[in-house]
Formats: structure tokens, C-alpha cells, sequence
């Protein structure tokens, strides 16, 4: 007789991984994990060389010896997580490591054009802070063993979060970059500290939904089948959203606030799994954005140029589309297989090697290149819902 394939080991839920399997399982992750950051490594490593080859016509060992010291700390956190966090997933780490590549080798093409090759270089910069995200990675893996802990700070960390908003609007820190009052300076250092609020807010967001978790869920009336939260549980998303376009309205960032809400909608449900979460966020989001649209002048002029980028009066207004269509035209350069690395024209297009980043990419990889970054986005996401849920 066949065995039974169904039968488990007492006390092993579904889903879970036997205890005399775990470590076999674990240490199969972890080589997988391996395998996929060489591959990661070899894709960064070959988009770098295209771009040398492409604009400077010759190999540079300049940005190689830097992007060393990123392999080097990549593969001591892999071989820390084999220690401290074995089952962990084996996609994460190696998706973010091409994407970070895949951005360092354009930034570092735009670097050639303006011929800023240094330790000045924007390129040089992003290696930097991507050596202190290793670091932070490095800290939390040691640090935090286990992330219940978290949930005893729930509240100082929203308080944490709310302080950082803050900080650009205080008059001697806070200063203003491109018409958005979202960046910090202090001497020539200047920083955002709402990319560190984004992690606080996570943070809060999840201690409070795991606390809330049953009265978010199961709580509430029905109608026309769904089942509607109950007023008081409103607060907190209510809250979310003031706070968004509060964001909005002082600092003149519409992505952010979208962001902050965006974060704390998909966290609700993730937790719940309840679609009336969604669309009641959904229809606060539409509100904010109409309202915003009809009484704060520089979100209209966003949405405009936007919906209307080729219109000659806005395309030559002051703060008009012009960069909207530069990028639009550099995507349609590259067309379907994209210039080459280091063989396009991104540098035409303003701060093309930060908010238009996806499309100097796109003009130098194509459509192809584009969809294949948009699917690590997706895999990666996918990845975390699963962790998630």
C-alpha cells in the first residue's frame, strides 16, 4: 500500500515545517539565497560594465572597488541570517540587491555625462547609504530577536514618527528643495526624515493593528453584504488621513502624504483581510485628492501637468511639465529594447537621476527592461504580503 501523503507528525499544524525538518529546510533557503545574490551580483556587476563600455567606451575599476565593499557586507548579512534567522525568505535580499544595482549603474551613467567621477559623485553617494542600510539591517537583525518586542513601543514610535514629520517645518533645519519642504540640513548634510518615519509609522501601524486586530475584523454592521467598521474604530484611520494631508498641505509633498496613508490602508488589510477597509480608504483618497485639487494651487498645477503635459502653456509655465514630457520622450526613445546602458540621453531629463530614475532606465533597457523591474517590484511585495498574511 502507498503511504499516505496527508499524514503528519503529531502536533504540526498545516502549513508548519516538523521540527526534525526545519534545520534541512532552513539551510536550503539560505543556499538558495546564495545562489540568487551571485546572480544579483553578476546582473549589477555586467549593468555597470555596459554603462562603461557605453559612455566612456572603456572598463573604470573605480566604481567596482566601491561596489566590493557592498558584496562584501551583502554577504556578511547572508551569513549572519543563516545564524540568527534561517528560515527567512530566501527572494527579498536578492531582489533588492539587483534593483539597488540596477539604480547605482544608472546613477552612475548619468555621473559620466556631468563628469562628476569622485567621491562627490551622486553614484558614490547612493553606494554610501546603501552601505548604512546594510549596517541598520546588521542592527536590527541582532538587536530585534524577536519583533513582539516592538509592539511594547507602539505608541513611542508613532510620537517618534510624528516628531520626524515635523522637523522640516521648524525654520533653521527645515529647508525647501524643489518647491517640497521635506528635507532637514545641517551644514552641508541634508536628509529627509520622513524616509525614517516611514519605518517608525510601519511600526506603530502594525503594534496598533495587532492589538486591534479583532474589533478591525469582526466588529461592525452589515450592508449590502460587506461589513462596515463601527464609528470608534474609525479614529485611527481618520487620523492617518489628516495626518496625510497634513504632509500635503505644509510641505508640499503629495507623495509622501499619499504614501503614509497608502502604508497604513494596505497594513489594515493585510491584518483584516476586510474589503470595506479598502474602499472606505479608497473613497477618502479620492475625496483628499478632489479636494486638494480644487483649493491648494500646486496640486493643480500637478495634476495638470499630468493630465494635460503637452499643452505648450504648460509645458512652458514655470514648474510646468516640461520635465514630465522630457522623461516621456526619453521612454519613447528607448522603445521596446531600449539605447543600451550608457548609450541614452537621461541626463536631458531633470533629476533624472532621482524622481525620474525608472525613466532614464527605461530609455536606456526599453520596455522589456522596464517590465522585468516592475515584476521584482511585484515579486518582491508579493513577498511581503506573504509574510504578512
Amino acid at each position: 500500500m502507498a503511504p499516505d501523503v496527508n499524514v503528519r507528525e503529531p502536533g504540526v499544524e498545516t502549513g508548519q515545517i516538523p521540527k526534525l525538518l526545519a534545520p534541512r529546510v532552513s539551510q536550503r533557503m539560505r543556499n538558495i539565497e546564495l545562489a540568487l545574490l551571485l546572480g544579483a551580483f553578476t546582473v549589477s556587476g555586467l549593468a555597470i560594465l555596459f554603462v562603461q563600455f557605453g559612455a566612456l567606451g572603456h572598463p573604470d575599476g573605480h566604481p567596482f572597488g566601491l561596489c566590493l565593499i557592498l558584496v562584501v557586507l551583502i554577504l556578511m548579512l547572508h551569513v549572519t541570517m543563516r545564524f540568527v534567522a534561517p528560515q527567512a525568505d530566501a527572494l527579498i535580499m536578492p531582489i533588492t540587491v539587483v534593483l539597488n544595482g540596477l539604480g547605482i549603474a544608472e546613477i552612475y551613467r548619468i555621473d559620466i555625462h556631468f563628469k562628476s567621477l569622485g567621491w562627490d559623485a551622486l553614484a558614490t553617494k547612493q553606494i554610501a547609504w546603501s552601505a548604512l542600510a546594510i549596517g541598520a539591517a546588521f542592527a536590527v537583525l541582532v538587536l530585534v530577536r524577536n519583533d513582539g518586542v516592538l509592539q511594547r513601543y507602539t505608541y513611542t514610535f508613532g510620537l517618534v514618527a510624528v516628531v520626524l514629520l515635523l522637523l522640516p517645518a521648524l525654520p533653521i533645519i527645515g529647508t525647501s528643495i524643489n518647491g517640497a519642504r521635506v528635507w532637514i540640513q545641517i551644514g552641508t548634510l541634508t536628509f529627509q526624515p520622513g524616509e525614517i518615519a516611514k519605518i517608525a509609522l510601519a511600526i506603530f501601524f502594525a503594534g496598533y493593528l495587532v492589538a486591534h486586530r479583532e474589533s478591525l475584523s469582526m466588529v461592525g454592521r452589515k450592508v449590502l453584504g460587506m461589513r462596515l467598521p463601527r464609528g470608534r474604530d474609525l479614529g485611527p484611520i481618520i487620523v492617518v488621513w489628516f495626518l496625510s494631508m497634513g504632509v500635503i498641505v505644509t510641505q508640499r509633498d503629495l507623495g509622501t502624504g499619499l504614501l503614509f496613508f497608502g502604508l497604513f490602508l494596505v497594513m489594515l488589510y493585510t491584518a483584516t483581510s476586510r474589503a470595506s477597509w479598502v474602499i472606505l480608504g479608497v473613497s477618502m483618497i479620492v475625496i483628499g485628492a478632489v479636494a486638494a485639487n480644487q483649493f491648494l494651487g500646486y496640486v493643480h498645477d500637478r495634476f495638470q501637468n499630468w493630465y494635460d503635459a503637452f499643452n505648450p502653456d504648460i509645458y512652458n509655465a514655470e514648474g510646468g511639465s516640461y520635465q514630465v514630457v522630457q522623461s516621456l520622450f526619453g521612454l519613447a526613445h528607448g522603445g521596446l529594447f531600449g539605447t543600451g546602458l550608457g548609450q541614452g540621453m537621461p541626463y536631458i531629463t531633470p533629476v533624472s537621476q532621482s524622481d525620474y530614475i525608472i525613466a532614464s532606465l527605461g530609455e536606456e533597457i526599453g520596455l522589456v527592461g522596464i517590465f522585468a523591474v516592475l515584476s521584482l517590484y511585484i515579486l518582491l511585495v508579493s513577498r511581503g504580503m506573504r509574510i504578512g498574511f
